[in-house]
């Protein structure tokens, strides 16, 4: 019995952390993401959604070679932690790819940072970008998340994300006195 517990515990372990390291986005699934993105609002120019959910997937690819990813992301957290790889980190994707897409100067999308998990003891907290309908609240946007599955881009709209429960980053990290972590990181591919 215990056998069978720790083989299904490796088992649901490893399927959570497949690494799958730089994965390139095809046509049907940029198309996918942008067609998302151009339902946030009637205002959203359709040639915009478009170049954001390209760059959202080019940038995701560009970020995993720039991240050395080529292990699940726990364990490729581990080795930032130990200083063996330079970025990685879920905060670290979610504030280059932001900057990516607030570089492009779009003009009827925006981007906000999520972060979820962030009040739980338990839970390790997890941070993403967010598009959203230019002046739309965070919460009405579609997550863009490369760090979940190894550089390989998850999109879904904030309130459809079965796995996490998304909060607007700076508002929480205020709240709960980590205000250090809104500002940018060293070595961030962010522009200053």
């Amino acid at each position: 019995m215990i056998r069978l517990f720790a083989s299904i515990c490796v088992l649901l372990l490893t399927a959570a952390c497949m690494a799958t390291g730089p994965v390139r986005g095809t046509d049907a699934q940029i198309a996918a993401l942008a067609a998302e993105l151009e339902a946030l609002s009637p205002t959203v120019d359709p040639t915009e959604a478009h170049r954001a959910a390209a760059l959202a997937f080019a940038t995701t690819e560009r970020l995993a070679v720039a991240y050395q990813i080529n292990d699940p992301p726990l364990i490729h957290n581990a080795k930032v932690n130990a200083g063996l790889r330079p970025r990685g980190l879920c905060y670290h994707w979610a504030e280059d790819l932001q900057a990516a897409l607030d570089a492009a100067g779009f003009e009827t999308l925006g981007t906000e940072r999520a972060i979820a998990n962030a009040e739980n003891a338990v839970l390790i907290d997890h941070s993403t970008t967010v598009i959203v309908a230019r002046g739309a609240p965070m919460e009405s946007g579609v997550v863009v998340d490369p760090w979940r599955f190894g550089g390989r881009l998850f999109w879904s709209p904030v309130t459809e994300d079965r796995r996490y429960d998304w909060k607007e980053r700076e508002t929480i990290l205020r709240a709960i006195g980590r205000v250090r972590y809104v500002q940018r990181t060293e070595g961030s591919l962010a522009p200053l």
